[in-house]
């Protein structure tokens, strides 16, 4: 169980918030942003390890626009 104590304003904030969500606790307000943030941290740590993957994955390319324009006419090809 967590306990904490927040000043009137953001307390009356919580409480309205739930309301508006159709939440029947501020309890349930709260861990709902807890269970967004712990997403949210889990989505940037992949991204994080997919950019450190793609650094180690080899020589990098030089992403000019004809560079572009040839992915995209193999991807029309690939259509």
């Amino acid at each position: 169980m967590l306990n904490i104590s927040l000043p009137e304003q953001l307390q009356a904030f919580i409480e309205a918030q739930a309301r508006s969500a159709g939440m029947g606790s501020t309890s349930e307000y709260i861990c709902q942003l807890i269970l967004r943030e712990q997403a949210r941290v889990a989505q940037q740590a992949r991204v994080e390890a997919l950019l450190l993957e793609g650094l180690d994955s080899g020589d990098g390319v030089e992403a000019t626009d004809d560079w572009w324009d040839q992915k995209r006419a193999r991807l029309v090809e690939q259509s």
